[in-house]
């Protein structure tokens, strides 16, 4: 089904190649690495003038109504003047205008007066989600896009798309450049077709599922090609492209044809076509061999989107697996919840509670129809059981409503919503307590249904494909894979009407207007001073996370604060709070020390460091004046999921300086720590690290302006002391300068 290559291999004439066959021996694997599309389009966006190091600058940039806030803040206070790249704001996370009053249309009157005022996009609440309008109207072949989401993915269009957190995008505002070394490429090979049943999030977790654990494209492009392209259609490959992100790779970007030609014309933008493919011998770093003709309708049972099985064996070895996930559930829930799947076995079969399809990676126009033909004539029945549809755009749901797909959705007791991320990140179709939602959505983290146990209060999501997902409302709620029932698809051709959002969108590319004035709700606040780094450092350790991978979702929870996220104070209230309840008021203690030894009192806590410092390393008190105190948290591979820049920068408002991990979950994380002005140490001695366990670095400040990749640390835990290395992955000269600052908005102010 999916082979993982050990080694790198040459693509020669769409053949996969070993790189160890002996008449390959003499070709040069770095010139061959130049022939795939990738290296093309990176080559073409990078203003450094070497390939190794690269200095991007993107075509588009995008935000949605949960990050452009502090992102256009962020920019204003660095010194912006205009937007001097297409940047678009939509509206599509904090729609529900009444959570938390007035607060989310503020934010939204906000966006609407900044793109006035330094030339933006701005699409209105329900019109769009994000990736949707971005591939209706912007994505295209060839072209490179930012976006501060995770789900940043317009590879199928040839578009190399990548999500990260928002200071990224400040630094393409303010005409600065992103900044990487060159990425390994991964050639993702599809052969064959799917098999009747199976659809887009089918294949994409059969991928997740070979590829998370093992990190194998970890921070690398995959680049999708092979004769099973072909016989998908674009969207399709879409909903396969989207959820890339939950690899942990970089980017993705998939050989073009005729098929995207004809979806970039019916949205009026044939330009943007460009055939991109591996014309000539290619060199790629890995391969992921995927037999298309294999995959069956799967399930991602909670709490990952890597925890997968096809339906048929689930439902086979029911028992079995159950025990497996409630041992996990209960694990990732910290045991304070007990967490059960067994209830939802009935003498029927597995009976799920509701059903949502949604989102950019669900709620596309063929995935709906094809929902439809399942449904057609029949009813999810007037149980506890519901579904509901979210199409992905105002145009999709224009084309659905006029050839019936809504009526027969509607008839068959579905109920439409307009387009909201809501589902994805928990702010909308919470289940009840204990239930099980399936959904064709991009993650199933827990807590992303929106339950909230720290009141006890639990439920959990299963990702599936809206085909099967259709098949079991179809079927009451009894889990049922689309391959088990009979149904002729309607093959229903899309057509695109523009003037939707001609109408409605504010469209002020290289139209801006100083004279403008931002708007302000009174949610809306300015990010709060942080220090630059001292010359020494001396941390504590607050929180200490031992789950083999901790979400961002965990480091702020999503569906709950996402109406605070203009507001770092507000917000960084809820830091942790699935963790660690102690988390925040135990940092806040660790500030004001720091900010009592600014004024001049050194409390009995440090003076007790101090003595154990003076004695082992002959520290003097007058350096304390030099000294950096704060916060960090211990976990073990925090920053998988979410770009979002506030599970870095709620740390920081409370004082953090590091964040000390055995390795970090995304390169996206680890930037937003950076730009936040946090250390993203790295920790694999032998001690083993405590909460309470204090922490100094001598030399610090010097130790990141030289570039070095390990300083010494000592652990202080009473009167004892343990030496230890902490080992600092490369930097950019740049990225040197931000944590120099502490932060990137000191950086700019600097400059």
């Amino acid at each position: 089904m999916i082979k993982l290559y050990d080694t790198g291999i040459y693509l020669d004439n769409n053949k996969i190649i070993s790189q160890d066959d002996i008449k390959y021996k003499e070709y040069n694997q770095d010139d061959l690495k130049k022939n795939t599309i990738s290296y093309k389009i990176l080559e073409k966006h990078n203003k450094s003038g070497n390939m190794q190091k690269l200095n991007i600058i993107f075509d588009a940039l995008a935000s949605h109504d949960i990050t452009y806030v502090g992102i256009i803040q962020t920019a204003k206070a660095s010194g912006l003047e205009k937007f001097d790249i297409p940047y678009v704001l939509t509206n599509c996370h904090n729609s529900l205008c009444a959570v938390g009053g007035t607060i989310n249309e503020d934010d939204h009157l906000f966006g609407l007066s900044a793109a006035k005022k330094y030339g933006g996009i701005y699409v209105p609440a329900h019109l769009a989600v994000i990736h949707q309008y971005m591939r209706e109207v912007y994505a295209g072949c060839g072209k490179m896009i930012l976006g501060s989401d995770s789900h940043t993915r317009y590879g199928a269009l040839g578009t190399l798309a990548i999500g990260e957190g928002g200071p990224e995008l400040v630094k393409q505002l303010l005409k600065r450049t992103y900044d990487i070394e060159y990425p390994e490429v991964v050639c993702v090979y599809l052969t064959g077709e799917p098999p009747y049943g199976t659809g887009p999030q089918d294949v994409a977790l059969e991928i997740i599922k070979a590829t998370f654990a093992n990190g194998y494209v970890k921070n690398k492009i995959m680049e999708f090609t092979g004769d099973g392209v072909d016989k998908l259609s674009v969207e399709y490959r879409m909903g396969i492209d989207v959820m890339t992100t939950e690899t942990t790779c970089l980017s993705s970007v998939w050989k073009t044809d005729d098929k995207v030609k004809q979806y970039l014309t019916v949205h009026n933008r044939e330009n943007d076509y460009k055939e991109l493919t591996v014309a000539n011998t290619a060199y790629y770093d890995g391969c992921v061999y995927v037999d298309l003709s294999k995959i069956k309708p799967n399930i991602a049972l909670p709490f990952h989107h890597s925890n997968v099985y096809s339906i048929k064996e689930f439902k086979e070895n029911a028992h079995d697996i159950i025990e497996i996930i409630d041992k996990k559930g209960k694990e990732q829930l910290g045991g304070s919840i007990d967490f059960t799947l067994k209830d939802k076995l009935t003498p029927n079969g597995f009976l799920c509670s509701q059903a949502v399809i949604a989102g950019c990676a669900g709620g596309m126009f063929e995935n709906i129809t094809y929902a439809a033909d399942i449904l057609k004539g029949k009813n999810i029945g007037n149980d506890a059981f519901s579904l509901s549809v979210y199409p992905s755009s105002q145009p999709v749901m224009y084309e659905l409503t006029k050839n019936n797909t809504i009526n027969t959705l509607m008839l068959a007791g579905a109920t439409i919503r307009s387009a909201f991320c809501g589902p994805c990140f928990g702010a909308g179709d919470v289940p009840s307590n204990k239930g099980l939602s399936i959904r064709h959505t991009t993650r199933n983290f827990p807590n992303r249904e929106g339950s909230r146990p720290a009141d006890n209060q639990y439920a959990s999501v299963a990702l599936m494909d809206a085909r099967s997902i259709a098949a079991t409302a179809a079927n009451k709620g009894i889990l049922t894979a689309a391959n088990e029932i009979d149904v002729k698809y309607s093959e229903t051709k899309y057509s695109y009407n523009s003037e939707i959002y001609k109408n409605r969108i504010y469209n002020g590319w290289q139209k801006e207007n100083r004279d403008e004035s931002l708007i302000y709700g009174p949610n809306i606040a300015d990010w709060p001073d942080m220090p630059a780094l001292g010359d020494d450092m001396l941390i504590k350790v607050v929180s200490v996370i031992k789950d083999p991978v901790t979400t961002t979702d965990e480091l702020i929870p999503s569906g709950e604060t996402s109406s605070y996220r203009s507001n770092p104070l507000k917000l960084a209230e809820f830091t942790l709070s699935r963790k660690d309840k102690d988390y925040v008021q135990n940092a806040k203690n660790v500030k004001q020390i720091n900010q009592d030894r600014i004024e001049g009192t050194i409390n009995d806590e440090i003076l007790k460091i101090f003595n154990v410092l003076k004695k082992e390393l002959n520290y003097n008190i007058e350096d304390l004046k030099n000294i950096q105190i704060s916060s960090a948290i211990y976990a073990i591979k925090p920053g998988d999921g979410s770009a979002r820049e506030q599970a870095a920068s709620c740390q920081r408002v409370l004082g953090a300086g590091a964040n000390i991990a055995q390795a970090y979950a995304t390169k996206r994380y680890r930037s937003n720590l950076i730009n936040w002005g946090m250390i993203p140490f790295i920790y694999n001695g032998g001690y083993e690290l405590g909460k309470n366990d204090w922490i100094f670095i001598k030399g610090i400040k010097q130790a990141i302006k030289n570039g070095q990749k390990q300083v010494d640390a000592y652990i202080i835990n009473n009167d004892n002391i343990n030496k230890v290395i902490f080992n600092l992955e490369s930097f950019t000269n740049t990225e040197r300068e931000i944590i120099l600052s502490g932060s990137l908005i000191n950086y700019y102010r600097n400059k």
